[in-house]
């Protein structure tokens, strides 16, 4: 089922990178993993999937050993400072920065584990209070800050959009991102590059793809409804 579920992802993926013109091949999809068994993880990478998106390190800890080590980890949950260290030898990303605080964590390990993480800057785009995220004023001042910093590289921005049954009601929030992302990047900031915009999952990853998307982050579609009691 998985398996199946995959390719019908990956169709709708396709189908919506021909309606905006671009190439399949500019498009990641970052399968979210949270809750599940490592069976049903081991079922995705069978499938050919190979990026996995984590909520918490906990997971990504009891999971990495597990499974093969091709697989690239994202950590896209809300990151607290304490946990930084755990993802040094294991993510290849880390999507949720919301603080210079948080950012200088990260800075510190890396630069002890002698290696550079990616990193991206996590927008709150639509201003819900239940959400972790800057709002779009706060962003350029929170890049310049630590773009100076050893250890990491601002390699794009991040955002959930609002849940909704109507995915065109996101489509504001992903043509403003991809807007901020042009924006900041014309300011020529070093060690910065907005490559990457990480937006849309199982609701509305077409509509985040037609707007500019490389990174979507599809779990239910693939997996199924999470079972949040285990």
């Amino acid at each position: 089922m998985i398996a199946d579920n995959i390719r019908s992802v990956e169709k709708r993926i396709t189908e919506a990178c021909e309606r905006a013109g671009r190439n399949r091949e500019d498009v990641t999809l970052i399968c979210v993993t949270k809750t599940m068994p490592v069976e049903d993880l081991r079922q995705a990478y069978d499938a050919g999937q190979r990026s996995f998106g984590e909520n918490r390190v906990q997971e990504i800890n009891d999971k990495f050993p597990q499974l093969p080590k091709d697989i690239q980890w994202h950590m896209i949950g809300h990151l607290q400072t304490n946990k930084v260290k755990y993802l040094m030898d294991k993510a290849v990303m880390i999507h949720s920065v919301d603080s210079a605080h948080l950012a200088r964590a990260i800075s510190k390990e890396a630069v002890k584990a002698g290696r550079v993480m990616d990193i991206l800057i996590e927008i709150n785009a639509a201003g819900e209070e239940s959400k972790f995220g800057l709002d779009y004023d706060g962003v350029l001042s929170l890049v310049k800050e630590i773009a100076p910093l050893p250890g990491i590289h601002i390699c794009g921005l991040m955002t959930v959009a609002p849940y909704t049954d109507n995915p065109e009601t996101n489509r504001v929030f992903f043509r403003n991102l991809r807007e901020l992302a042009v924006d900041i990047d014309r300011q020529s900031i070093d060690n910065v590059s907005m490559t990457v915009l990480s937006m849309g999952m199982t609701g509305d990853f077409e509509v985040a793809i037609e707007e500019g998307a490389t990174h979507i982050r599809v779990g239910t579609a693939i997996f199924g409804k999470r079972n949040y009691a285990v």
